[in-house]
Parts: structure tokens; C-alpha cells; sequence
């Protein structure tokens, strides 16, 4: 019968279907509770009309159905109850009121009518990649960064457009309207009472899991809320899929050679706010700092990206059209906010400004985040140089007896432990020692990131049940933790000594610039000499560049 429907109808009679499915769980679930109850007025029944007579098992059997029945309506009762109260988690995105957007609501608006589908009821920015709608019918209280900007909770059933930060700055106007056409369309099967319903249900029992967890109290609620949960999995799952194809058939007619176009530049701006979270932003959160534009860093990152790759030239030709972020009354405010939020998500840092946790702008960067990056990690190499000093290579920390009088922290003390045959032992030693030092501060900063979102949330779970999403940066090896380190020591020396200026490569992060141009040679030159024990090649490079190896650098 599906079969025979063509086009958007199609996905959503079988969305609907599934929907049946998944309310048919919740039935079920509802009448296993009612089958004791059920039982016990039968045999009342039977026994008041003296169908059921004194004596017989039946008449034995009644007290223990009726406590039984009594049981399974208080157990139903409570696993109700939870589902019904529990919140559903909801995703932390910085809230978009109409009066600082009215063309952006224009534009959605427009297109839900072209669409023929209902219009969102609000539209919020998550800092992310990815654009959808959300239901957030349920009451719940918004995150605190959202004290950044103005707010007023969403009103009406249709869900919340939730848009991807990074579209609107890197996107023109017209593809990020080609590219909203298949989530706002999708406003039309979730207006549908079935489909809305099941979608209740399961978050309801998904939210009920939540809060049973860890609590032996809620036990049963938890393997009630799981089972339920695992009948209607699968039916959820192809309730979604036929809504998503219902959606995506409907959007069909709208923009669709423009579409292919936004999602070629989906894929573009995904790599580059990859690149400027772990290379750019994640050395500043590390130190405190958090840049408060990410979202205009990567219109940066991206047009640089379209001058290195030949495969990206013709996207730049686009950036003479109108900006989607345009459509934003305030944008820099709500760069901001959706800023501090990446920093909160990805991170773990605290919800607002404080005196350890500071804005920093591009044009400040490189002065506040890049050469204080170098300084502490010149730091670092040059104690753990003096650690092996006082107690040998094979010593442990602390050292029992007296440290020497500490060196100068110069370049030339650094190559000389490091060049020729014998420093191979001590590299190896420095990189033990450097990966454990920087493991016991990454462990002190998640730790303090907990604490704070322990904090925030009132002494509970993070905002919404929602835990932070670390960038995915693989842990670096000792390697290049000891190549980044003598790398930092060297920019460093070149800063003190000949001139150089700490600078911001929007692709690779930190980067030296040597009269206005940067150095992009030097970690071959710094490889060469930890991996080969040659240090000729970092000599050239030194001299090259004029940089003083005997002058101490300033250090912390």
C-alpha cells in the first residue's frame, strides 16, 4: 500500500505507521500493568455474586491477585509518573528572539509557506556544524550562557529550528535557504498527533533512563523505561527515516540545484571549524582565554583554505554575495554567545566571563594566547631539563638530594642535551617526563571543568543532562610533545633575540612570523635534531633568522 503513494506522501505514511507501531508499545505496557488489576476484579466480582464459592482456589487466590494487582498499579503508577515529569534532554544552543533576527524569521517563514508546511515556533544557534528541529514543548530552564543575550522561551507546538552557528557566517543568503528546505519541511509530518505523540513517548522513556540511573530506588522504573525502549527502537528509528524522506521528497522543488551547492559548502565549513577548534581555539581555552569570534574566524579559516587548495578556488568567488549573518541585527553579540557556548561544549569551561576565563579578540591573540603558548612550554622543557639535571636520566621525581643551581634557559643548553650520538637518551627521557607533566595538567583542568559544571548546575548533572564534547584531538605522543616543546623554546629565542613576532596561522594555529612572513621551516629543522641527534640543521635555520642560541628567553 506504501508503495503505491508517490512522492512526499509516501515517507510520511510510513512515518505515521511506525508512529502507530511505537504508540501500540505504550499500549501494551499500559495493559500488562492492567492485567493484575483486571484479574482481581474478576474474582471480587465472582466471589460478591457467589459465581466463585468459599473455599476453592479461586477464592484463596484473591487476596494474593489483589496485592498483586495493587503492586504492578503502584509500580505503573511511579514508572508513569517519571516518564511524564522527567525532562527531556534538550540541546544547549544560544536562543535567536525575533526582534534581533526579523529578516532570518522572514526567510524561514517564507519558506515554511513555500513548503506548505508550518512555520518553526523560534529559532536558536547550536555552535556546530549541523542544522534541525527540536521539540521543547517540555518545560525546561535555558542554559546560562544564554544570560548573553535576550531571552524569551519559544511558545506554540511546532519545534524550534536549530541552525548551525557557522552556516550563518559562512553561507550567502540564498544557500543557507536552499539548505534549511529539508529541515523546515520536516515541521509538516511532526505537526501530525501520531507522530508527535510517539515522539513524547520515546523521549519520555529515553529521559525516564536518565534519571533512574544510579539511583537504586528507581530501579524498576529504569528496566521498565530500557525494555519499553528496546520494543519501539526499531519503529522510532523508521518513524524518523520516513519523516526525514517525507521531508527531504517536499523540499524537493525549493532551491534544489542551490542545495547541492550549500551541501558542498556543508562539507567545507565542517573542515574548517574542525581546524580552528583544535589548532586556534583549543591553545586558548587551555590558558583561560576563549576567542569571543569564532564564528567570523572561520569565514577567515575557509578563504584561506580556497587560496591553498586549487579544489576550493571557486568557492571564494562566492564571498562577494550577501552573508547569511546578515539576517542578524546584532551578529557580533551572537558570535559572542555562540562562542562562549563552543568553549563550554567543547571544552568544559565555565558558563560566563570571569577573572580566569577572559574574551580574547583576533587582533590580541597572537600577543595574549600564541606567545604565552610558546613562554609556558619553553617553561616546561627547561624544568624537566633541570629535574633529569639533579637526578640523572634514570632518577625519579622528586629527587631525594639537593638541586644544582638551574641553568639558563637557552636554546643552546636545549641542543646541546638533545644533538649527537648521546642524546638520544635524554630525549627519550624528556619525553616520558614532558607527557607526564602534560597529562597531570590535563587532568587537573578536567577535573576543574567538572567542578565547574557540577557548579553551574546547581550541584547536579550538566545543563539539560547534557555532558561536554571535547574536541576529538587524538592525545599527542611523547614525540611530538618534546617537537612542539624545543619548537616553543626556539620561537621563543627568535621573539627575544631577532625580532620575530608571535602570529596567528587561521589553518594551523600558532605560527612565527619573521618580517611579516611566517617561518614554516622550522619543524624540520627541530625534527632533525631530536630524531637524529643533528642539530646542523636548526644551526642554519638560527643563523638564517639571526636568532641569538647562547641569550637566555624569557620564560612563564
Amino acid at each position: 500500500m506504501i508503495g503505491l503513494v508517490a512522492g512526499p506522501e509516501a515517507g510520511a505514511l510510513a512515518a505515521r505507521t511506525r508512529a502507530l507501531a511505537v504508540l501500540r508499545v505504550r499500549s501494551a505496557g499500559l495493559a500488562v500493568a492492567l492485567v493484575p488489576a483486571a484479574a482481581a476484579v474478576v474474582l471480587a466480582a465472582g466471589s460478591a455474586m457467589g459465581r466463585i464459592p468459599e473455599g476453592s482456589v479461586w477464592s484463596a487466590a484473591r487476596p494474593a491477585v489483589t496485592a498483586l494487582a495493587v503492586l504492578a498499579l503502584v509500580l505503573a503508577a511511579a514508572v508513569g509518573a517519571v516518564v511524564a515529569r522527567a525532562r527531556p534532554a534538550l540541546s544547549p544552543t544560544v536562543p535567536i528572539p525575533e526582534e534581533t533576527a526579523p529578516d532570518l524569521y522572514r526567510l524561514v517563514r517564507d519558506l515554511a509557506d513555500r513548503l506548505e508546511v508550518p512555520a518553526p515556533s523560534a529559532i536558536a544557534l547550536t555552535p556546530d556544524c549541523d542544522s534541525w528541529l527540536e521539540d521543547r514543548t517540555h518545560p525546561a530552564h535555558g542554559p546560562p550562557h544564554e544570560r548573553l543575550l535576550p531571552r524569551r522561551r519559544a511558545t506554540g507546538d511546532a519545534p524550534v529550528l536549530v541552525i548551525g552557528s557557522p552556516f550563518l557566517w559562512w553561507m550567502r543568503v540564498a544557500e543557507l535557504r536552499a539548505l534549511l528546505a529539508p529541515v523546515v519541511a520536516g515541521t509538516g509530518p511532526a505537526a501530525h498527533p501520531d507522530i508527535a505523540a510517539a515522539r513524547r513517548f520515546v523521549r519520555g522513556l529515553d529521559a525516564a533512563v536518565a534519571v533512574a540511573a544510579g539511583r537504586p530506588l528507581l530501579a524498576f522504573v529504569g528496566w521498565a523505561a530500557r525494555t519499553l525502549l528496546r520494543s519501539c527502537r526499531d519503529h522510532a528509528a523508521e518513524m524518523e527515516r520516513g519523516v526525514a524522506a517525507a521531508a527531504s521528497e517536499r523540499a524537493q522543488a525549493v532551491d534544489y540545484g542551490l542545495r547541492i551547492v550549500a551541501q558542498e559548502q556543508v562539507g567545507l565549513a565542517y573542515a574548517g571549524w574542525d581546524r580552528l577548534l583544535n589548532r586556534v581555539a583549543l591553545p586558548a581555552w587551555r590558558m583561560g582565554r576563549w576567542p569571543s569570534r569564532l564564528d567570523a574566524g572561520v569565514v577567515s579559516a575557509l578563504t584561506e583554505l580556497s587560496r591553498r587548495d586549487r579544489l576550493a578556488e571557486g568557492f571564494a568567488s562566492r564571498l562577494g554575495e550577501r552573508p547569511a549573518c546578515d539576517l542578524l541585527e546584532e551578529p557580533g553579540l551572537i558570535d559572542e554567545a555562540a562562542s562562549l557556548l563552543a568553549a563550554r561544549l567543547f571544552h568544559g569551561g565555565p558558563s560566563e566571563p570571569g577573572p580566569d576565563w577572559s574574551p580574547v579578540a583576533w587582533n590580541q591573540y597572537p600577543a595574549e594566547v600564541v606567545d604565552r603558548k610558546w613562554r609556558l612550554e619553553a617553561a616546561r622543557l627547561h624544568r624537566v631539563l633541570d629535574d633529569i639535571a639533579a637526578c640523572g636520566a634514570a632518577g625519579t621525581l622528586p629527587c631525594p638530594g639537593p638541586d644544582a643551581a638551574p641553568a639558563a634557559p637557552t636554546v643552546a643548553r636545549v641542543m646541546e642535551r638533545l644533538a649527537g650520538p648521546a642524546g638520544g637518551g635524554v630525549g627519550e627521557e624528556l619525553e616520558v617526563r614532558l607527557s607526564a607533566e602534560v597529562a597531570r595538567e590535563a587532568a587537573r583542568e578536567e577535573r576543574a571543568a567538572k567542578r565547574g559544571l557540577f557548579t553551574a548546575a546547581g550541584g547536579g548533572s550538566w545543563t539539560d543532562g547534557l555532558a561536554p564534547l571535547f574536541p576529538l584531538q587524538p592525545p599527542r605522543s611523547g614525540r611530538e610533545l618534546l617537537t612542539d616543546h624545543v619548537t616553543a623554546m626556539v620561537c621563543c629565542a627568535a621573539v627575544d633575540t631577532a625580532g620575530a613576532v608571535p602570529g596567528l596561522d587561521w589553518l594551523d594555529g600558532p605560527a612565527l612570523l619573521v618580517g611579516g612572513a611566517r617561518r614554516a621551516d622550522l619543524t624540520r629543522s627541530v625534527l632533525s635534531l631530536i630524531e637524529d641527534g643533528d642539530g646542523e640543521p636548526l644551526r642554519a635555520w638560527l643563523g638564517d633568522v639571526g636568532v641569538r642560541s647562547e641569550k637566555p628567553v624569557r620564560l612563564g
